[in-house]
């Protein structure tokens, strides 16, 4: 039977490892399918790196260590900001990548790794955030009229239907699915046709913790932590601070920066925008901060696990991952209605009550790397023991 690489010091060494291939669809920051590929390189530290671009700097240092292979995406004019634009070529590019020489293939998606070409004798497992949402359920969020214009709507329609099926007639490329949540493994079966394993994303609350001891109690403030794109819904949160006079900080940016800037300064809203900053002051935002808001339909969403590792109540929209992910009542509010309506109630209500900071706390370790790890590793080594047969 191969024996696959890991990272216990005590597993039996071999002369010659199996070679391993990690492909991701791109590096530009350090979100959340960023610190699951952390986890599994972790795992697997001798692999090789495929991406589409990589922009230097951004991500841990494990990750930055790794052999790498890059498209020519890496090379178009002003890929590192505009990469989005250069979508019709994703396909293209990863299916260039000759994975011919590896022994296993490991994949984590939300566009267009899934569909690397890999050599016929080599499991491929596929850790898929979710079939990428532009090209299926979300269009208009993403290139609808009011988004990207009338003109451009029309030309991006076909466009995303051809990407589409394309996505659909590639999902068989993959060997096994692992899904980040239920709600994404209907996603899969509504969209590929398969089957797949839940495994919760692994969130680092040995960083995210509570500190009892510090008896500073949260300020009137809520935060927001999120890529800056439409499907976040992130104007819903400052629309509904701003009706109740309540201070917002939202971390992050995104082709929304500027719409959502426009929006707070319209409403005279006490928002702050400081875009990408530390973990350390992430951590410190959580633990300030009276409530965390996710007002979007995520397809997991690790920001409300990362702020209930720092005994804090999450405000979320009662759809998608977040009905995985947080307590009613317990680590938090699932809002039924996604109305700013119904979102200032929500907050008034966060408000109001008295929250159990070890009890969050106590759920948000259920999410922990360790956990994570165990779990995708068994996979892989059962997709490998099934591969020598």
């Amino acid at each position: 039977m191969t024996r696959l690489p890991t990272s216990d010091p005590g597993a039996p060494r071999r002369a010659a490892q199996p070679r391993v291939a990690l492909v991701h669809d791109w590096l530009t920051g350090m979100r959340g399918g960023e610190k699951v590929l952390e986890a599994i390189v972790e795992l697997y530290p001798e692999a090789t790196l495929h991406t589409l671009l990589h922009v230097r700097g951004t991500v841990s240092t494990a990750i930055e260590r790794l052999a790498e292979r890059r498209s020519f995406v890496q090379w178009l004019p002003d890929a590192a900001r505009r990469y989005r634009h250069y979508l019709p070529a994703f396909p293209t590019a990863i299916e260039q990548f000759d994975l011919d020489h590896y022994d296993l293939v490991i994949s984590t998606s939300h566009c267009v790794a899934k569909s690397v070409v890999k050599a016929g004798h080599a499991p491929h497992i596929c850790y898929c955030h979710s079939p990428m949402r532009y090209a299926w359920d979300q269009f208009s969020a993403y290139f609808g009229p009011d988004v990207v214009g009338p003109t451009q709507s029309r030309w991006f329609r076909p466009m995303m239907a051809r990407l589409a099926r394309w996505d659909r007639d590639t999902a068989g490329r993959v060997d096994r699915y692992v899904a980040n949540s239920h709600y994404v493994a209907a996603r899969i079966r509504r969209y590929y046709n398969r089957g797949s394993t839940v495994v919760y994303p692994p969130v680092d609350t040995d960083f995210y913790f509570y500190q009892p001891e510090s008896g500073v109690p949260p300020e009137n403030r809520y935060l927001v932590v999120s890529a800056l794109v439409p499907y976040k819904r992130v104007d819903v949160a400052i629309r509904a601070c701003a009706r109740l006079g309540a201070r917002l900080t939202v971390v992050g940016r995104g082709p929304e920066t500027d719409r959502l800037k426009a929006v707070a300064a319209d409403l005279g809203a006490d928002v702050t925008f400081p875009g990408w900053i530390s973990d350390d002051e992430v951590r410190d935002l959580y633990r300030r901060s009276r409530a965390v808001l996710m007002p979007g339909v995520e397809d997991f969403g690790m920001v409300p696990v990362e702020a209930q590792g720092c005994g804090r109540p999450v405000v979320v929209f009662a759809d998608g991952g977040a009905l995985e992910s947080v307590v009613d009542g317990v680590t938090g509010i699932h809002v039924r209605d996604a109305s700013v309506d119904a979102f200032a109630e929500a907050l008034r209500d966060v408000s109001a009550r008295s929250w159990d900071a070890r009890a969050i706390r106590a759920h948000a370790e259920t999410f922990n790397k360790t956990r994570f790890q165990q779990q995708f590793r068994q996979i892989v080594d059962d997709a490998a023991r099934e591969n020598d047969r």
